[in-house]
This record gives C-alpha cells, sequence and structure tokens, in this order.
C-alpha cells in the first residue's frame, strides 16, 4: 500500500512539475515570447545604431553648407543637381549586365 501512495505522489509531482515547465514555456509571457521580444530588441538596437549614424552624417552636412564649404557645395551641385564646371564635359556610362551579352 506504501508502494502505491509514493507512486501516485511520484506521478502527480511529475505531472504537476511538468505541468509548470510547459506553462513557463509556452503560456503568452513565457520563454518563447521572452526570447521573440529579445531578438525584436536586438534588432532595433541595430536599426536604432544606424539612424543614430545617418542622423550625425546629416548634421555633419548641414554643419558644412552652413559654413559653405566649396567643395561640399560643389559635391551637392555635382551629385543632386548633375552640374558641371565650365569647359568640362559629361559622359554617360551605360552599364550591361552579363546576363544581356
Amino acid at each position: 500500500m506504501a508502494k502505491n501512495k509514493k507512486k501516485i505522489f511520484l506521478f502527480l509531482f511529475l505531472a504537476i512539475f511538468l505541468f509548470g515547465v510547459f506553462h513557463l514555456i509556452f503560456n503568452e509571457n513565457g520563454l518563447i515570447k521572452y526570447v521573440k521580444l529579445e531578438k525584436e530588441i536586438n534588432s532595433l538596437n541595430e536599426q536604432l545604431k544606424m539612424l543614430e549614424e545617418e542622423n550625425e552624417n546629416l548634421v555633419n552636412e548641414i554643419d558644412s553648407l552652413k559654413r559653405e564649404v566649396p567643395a561640399k557645395i560643389e559635391q551637392i551641385a555635382r551629385e543632386k543637381y548633375d552640374m558641371i564646371k565650365e569647359g568640362e564635359t559629361t559622359i554617360e556610362v551605360n552599364e550591361v549586365d552579363e546576363d544581356d551579352k
């Protein structure tokens, strides 16, 4: 009789333990959700870092334009507005894919 009580107690303990483990892993605030949120946080931190770098670059560009740095003004005129200096010639280059040959 004592053996049966031990088996029942062991079975109940094991069942409650397994239920607790499954609950910790699969509930709405469980381990799986935690791992997903951790990945999302890492991804957002990387995005934030890239945006901060881009923001810093834009602030530097604005600063150089405010100070009227000739090289920066020339660079923007050439890249954005396709302007050329007097006496220069524009050459267009058409790239051909290897697959089109």
